[in-house]
């Protein structure tokens, strides 16, 4: 393995008349080792960052099939027992910016590790565990593990592959791997759910964690930033962590998302709900005024992120995706499993399609992007994800589940996978590589925010319509809150053909990116 030059910092000296410092940073050492590395151990680098993808998904996905069982062994009431997902959701998007934020001033490297690591662990002890409580704090837990892996692989493959069409194939296939592991993870807790028991969904989880942090001690080639730093330059890198702002941002996000989640099972009318979410606006609401007013090098999400061309519209767009996947999961899992009284095994065969329709659009988005601008690209997956939804409020009984949950399914779910593909692609493409911690933990963090928010809204859509029209085991309480989905995704497309401008092409080899600084060599950053 070889070792990276070191990149050295140097304070330069006063660089205005408010007295900020100048730090002029080299580029030709740290994390350039990645790009430098010959194919085959790009290839493998790459495998080992997406299946940190694949265990960050099979450990939501391997549950949804397992939740009934462990609510009936543990007396957890169905109310519940939602937080078993919802814990894990709510620390992993709380804690992505902080992850984000490490990853792009420190070592990525061994912050992807560390996240790893720290999953299984809790995974593990979390097998053992035979208390509510305690089960859903270790879940809580593993999602800050599964925090610190996304974002600094993500930081790692746009540095290994500067590239746009390299680029944009290894953050597709990054995709692709996610989107393998939810369908996977659907049948592995349905097979352990079936033939082992519970706890080996959480020891598998372990194991593959175990692995995967291991292997990327020996793979992944050493990246230095910090070395040969003086007590100044290292007080001023700390700095540039804003603790205050991330601190601040996780604070909203973990409000935002305990209220959502408890609007479903506690009616938003109550100050359980209340209290926290109008508390976390106004927490969001001091981030952003707290970011306005620090130095750019100093904000977590400096101000300028949001002027990147089209960022703020495609970030709104990626509430698209999880929000579907979410609200399909969780809903006809739960009808099929405890109304219908299915198997395990059978519910994760019925809901495969939701899978399979991602595998095909992995080539294909790639394919497309190559020959019509990202816009459209994106609109093309929002048509797709509009007509599948349609059909899945007619999907009321088992005999109507190949003429309309089927093809909803396969339609739904591929054009959810072309949105999150390609807008994954435009995101990187047309933002500067050293702030692509910030840009994946923003994008990641809009995609898990996007889950709660959807699958809390169609929860409490399904409680509200069924009380009046037929009960819990009815179906218009789910119908009533697809034509909700469904009305948000067309209201999403009308956002994009508004207000995204149709100024991103396509992605060809070698060309340079667009509206980014990647062709610069240094550095040069306000320090206050």
């Amino acid at each position: 393995m070889s070792s990276a030059p070191v990149t050295e910092t140097k304070l330069v000296g006063l660089g205005n008349d408010s007295g900020a410092l100048i730090v002029s940073t080299s580029k030709e050492g740290g994390l350039s080792v990645l790009e430098s590395q010959p194919k085959s151990r790009k290839i493998l680098i790459l495998l080992l960052l997406c299946f940190s993808f694949f265990l960050d998904s099979i450990s939501g996905s391997s549950l949804f099939t397992a939740i009934p069982v462990i609510s009936t062994q543990l007396n957890i009431p169905n109310s519940q027992s939602v937080w078993i997902l919802s814990a894990y959701q709510l620390t992993f998007s709380a804690l992505l910016l902080i992850s984000g934020r490490v990853s792009d001033l420190y070592n990525p490297k061994w912050v992807f590790v560390t996240g790893a690591a720290w999953l299984g662990i809790f995974a593990l002890i979390d097998g053992f565990i035979r208390k509510e409580i305690p089960l859903i704090t270790l879940r809580a837990l593993m999602g800050a593990g599964g925090a610190l892996t996304i974002p600094s692989a993500i930081h790692l493959i746009v540095h290994m592959y500067p590239d746009p069409a390299d680029q944009a194939m290894a953050i597709t296939a990054f995709g692709g791997v996610g989107a393998l592991g939810n369908v996977l993870g659907l049948v592995i807790g349905a097979l352990f759910v079936s033939f082992t028991s519970w706890p080996w969904v959480f020891y598998f989880l372990a194991i593959l964690a175990a692995v995967i942090a291991s292997a990327a001690v020996v793979v992944v080639p050493q990246v230095q930033r910090t070395m040969n730093e003086t007590r100044a330059e290292k007080i001023l890198r700390f700095r540039r962590l804003d603790l205050v702002g991330v601190f601040t941002f996780t604070a909203a996000a973990i409000l935002f998302i305990f209220s959502v989640t408890s609007g479903s099972i506690d009616g938003w009318g109550s100050a359980q709900v209340l209290a926290p979410l109008v508390l976390s606006l106004i927490l969001l609401f001091l981030f952003l005024l707290w970011e306005s007013r620090l130095p750019e090098s100093y904000a977590a999400i400096p101000v300028k992120v949001w002027r990147y061309e089209n960022f703020t519209v495609l970030i709104l767009l990626s509430f698209a995706p999880f929000t579907w996947w979410a609200s399909v999961f969780l809903e006809f899992t739960w009808l099929w499993e405890v109304v219908y009284g299915w198997s395990a095994i059978k519910v994760a065969v019925h809901i495969l399609p939701v899978g399979l329709g991602m595998f095909p659009m992995v080539p294909v988005s790639a394919i497309l992007q190559a020959r019509l601008p990202m816009k459209w690209v994106i609109f093309i997956g929002f048509l797709l994800i509009c007509v599948g939804t349609a059909l899945l409020p007619f999907a009321d009984s088992s005999a109507h589940y190949w003429p309309f949950a089927f093809p909803g399914f396969l339609l739904g779910t591929a054009g959810a996978a072309l949105i999150y593909t390609t807008i994954n692609v435009s995101l990187f493409a047309h933002t500067p590589k050293e702030v692509s911690g910030i840009v994946s933990a923003i994008f990641n963090s809009a995609l898990q925010m996007g889950g709660a928010f959807g699958s809390a809204i169609l929860a409490s859509i399904q409680t509200s319509v069924q009380i009046h029209h037929g009960g819990p085991n009815s179906f218009s309480g789910r119908a009533a809150g697809f034509w909700f989905l469904f009305a948000f995704m067309c209201m999403l497309t009308g956002v994009l053909l508004l207000f995204m401008k149709d100024t991103f092409g396509t992605i060809v080899p070698g060309a340079p990116p667009h509206s980014t600084e990647r062709g610069q060599e240094s550095e040069t950053t306000n320090v206050e």
